[in-house]
């Protein structure tokens, strides 16, 4: 039975991992259709509602008022800012090339919990940083010396600040917010950080056309109910039966499978210095998460 269980949890997060890593090429082809501000506000905030729907036949009750603003800071980290640049990076960026880019999170968060949580860089997660620097090196820095287009280097540029945000998210959470439950945090920083991301697209893109059809509606309900919110709430059931390092580990699977569907769907071009790029960021946040507190704390995100 105990045997049965796991299958269906590991097949449960290969069918939510998955369905992130698709999201990816949703993402990128909703530029056909709207601005990329647009598409976010569209998003989440059908993400929110659909969480806070949740949050409510749960009967989950109202985080405290005076943690409120402490969740208007992680919505604007994790959601306003992470979207608003990765979406607007996606322009300019292959959609697997940037979902590895993304997932350099957990470098980042390592060296924000030194500075801010005053956790110890043993030798073995300098390691780690090390290894997952070079990768990073590999898959963007090989652009500076390859004639690449500048507005490239750009979005690229702007996906890492999205990585470095989503990790002071996860440092700030730690610090105010992990009295509460991650479905409450998820819900209302996604809630707060829509807000955000809805203001930018109203003074951003105000005027520019939508292209509506069915293709771009089921972009949205694909990213926003699907992906952002009842994959949100399967990933807390699982977060219930598993180690929080198992849970971030896996969560490298959806870069795997970002490169994967643009490949296969987009017909991107995945050169060998992104796979050894992405094979070398793998392997250090394997190492770095696998050695320190920084794995049981993170704020979930369906990127």
């Amino acid at each position: 039975m105990y045997k049965q269980a796991n299958v269906i949890i590991w097949m449960l997060i290969l069918i939510i991992t998955s369905i992130w890593g698709y999201s990816w090429v949703m993402m990128k082809a909703s530029l056909s259709f709207m601005g990329p501000f647009t598409f976010s506000a569209f998003r989440f905030g059908i993400g929110a509602v659909t969480l806070l729907l949740i949050v409510l036949i749960w009967k989950v009750k109202l985080p405290p008022k005076e943690q409120w603003k402490h969740l208007i800071v992680v919505g604007v980290l994790q959601t306003t800012i992470v979207f608003l640049l990765v979406m607007y990076g996606l322009r300019f960026v292959d959609a697997g090339k940037s979902s590895i880019i993304l997932y350099t999170m957990p470098i980042w968060s390592s060296i924000l919990a030194a500075k801010f949580l005053g956790e110890t860089l043993t030798k073995k997660k300098w390691v780690g940083l090390l290894i997952g620097m070079l990768g990073l090196f590999m898959v963007i820095g090989w652009d500076f010396f390859s004639e690449q287009r500048m507005n490239v280097i750009f979005g690229e540029i702007l996906i890492v600040i999205s990585a470095v945000s989503w990790a002071a998210s996860n440092v700030y959470y730690r610090k105010k917010l992990e009295g509460l439950s991650k479905l409450q945090v998820s819900a209302f920083q996604m809630l707060f950080g829509t807000v955000g991301i809805t203001v930018a697209a109203s003074i951003m893109e105000w005027g520019e056309p939508i292209h509506w059809n069915g293709e771009l509606i089921s972009y949205i309900l694909f990213t926003g109910v699907l992906a952002s919110a009842l994959c949100f709430t399967a990933w807390f059931i699982i977060l219930s039966r598993i180690d929080m390092v198992t849970a971030t580990l896996s969560t490298l699977l959806v870069p795997v499978f970002g490169l994967f569907f643009s490949l296969l769907l987009l017909d991107e071009i995945i050169t060998t210095n992104i796979i050894y790029g992405s094979i070398l960021i793998i392997v250090g946040i394997i190492i770095c998460v696998g050695t320190g507190p920084m794995s049981k704390g993170s704020v979930p995100s369906s990127h």
